[in-house]
């Protein structure tokens, strides 16, 4: 029998990956249990993860497409706006159910030892579940209006890994906050209504003046995210400095959460 030593005392640079991988039975039960819980007893089930993009999609096309007549180059404003909506889908997925995942298995918490973090990364493993529909739906568009992929989608898959470091940083944050604050619990509807709007999805970096650009693409990383993938999939806008500085905070922001989330966790079991 492998005998297992809980240190309680908090080691602010360490970060036990072996210990992860002693837990990944765990990981792929809870995974599971989620993928199959999130749509029970639905009648719709899986076309949830279709409408809601969609939705989305015809009142952004109404809106910013056919009323304000947002410009978007070449690109037909559907493909376009549905390019930012696959991503901001996987994120907001993420942000919302990482954040109220401790609070949700407080039970279990209570009662087992287990690396806390187990929990917020399942759902960012849910996540692609939404993700992969939208980018079929994404897809199907570019079939029928026709728009050409641009040979940068070979950077397609770094853009991804950003995109799953900027939605486990934020939801990772907002999991251990939770814990001692669960005020956090109304604010993260807020934060993805707010966000949805504040993030380049409908419209282009082009509506910003550029001389907000420093401070627009710092606060929101998710700006140089989406305007990274659109990037990746027509050539559309360009990867400047400021992306940079959007994918450097998206780091920082994870490796902050991490910290933070370790020190949070030794006394998780008993303030939750």
């Amino acid at each position: 029998m492998k005998k297992t030593i809980i240190d309680s005392n908090f080691k602010f640079l360490k970060f036990d990956l072996k210990e992860l991988f002693q837990f990944k039975d765990l990981f792929v039960t809870l995974t599971y249990r989620e993928y199959r819980v999130r749509y029970a007893q639905t009648i719709l089930g899986f076309l949830w993860a279709l409408l809601q993009p969609l939705a989305t999609l015809i009142i952004f096309t109404f809106i910013f497409g056919k009323a304000i007549k947002v410009q978007t180059g070449d690109i037909p404003y559907p493909v376009f706006a549905m390019s930012g909506i696959s991503i901001w889908t996987y994120f907001s997925f993420v942000i919302s159910q990482a954040g109220k995942s401790l609070i949700n298995s407080q039970s279990m918490i209570q009662k087992i030892y287990f690396p806390r973090i187990i929990l917020p990364l399942s759902r960012a493993f849910i996540g692609f579940i939404d993700f992969f529909i939208t980018l079929i739906l994404l897809f199907i568009l570019i079939i029928y209006y026709d728009v050409s992929i641009s040979p940068n989608i070979v950077f397609f898959p770094f853009f991804i890994f950003v995109a799953i470091i900027a939605a486990l940083g934020v939801g990772i944050w907002i999991s251990a906050l939770t814990v001692r604050f669960r005020d956090f619990q109304q604010i993260i509807p807020f934060i993805i209504q707010i966000g949805l709007y504040s993030t380049p999805i409908a419209y282009s970096t082009l509506y910003i003046s550029k001389k907000y650009h420093l401070i627009y693409y710092c606060i929101n990383p998710m700006v140089g995210v989406v305007e990274g993938f659109r990037w990746c999939f027509f050539g559309y806008g360009e990867i400047n400095h400021y992306t940079f500085y959007s994918i450097l905070i998206v780091f920082l922001v994870f490796v902050s959460s991490v910290f933070y989330f370790k020190k949070v966790e030794k006394i998780m079991a008993d303030i939750i």
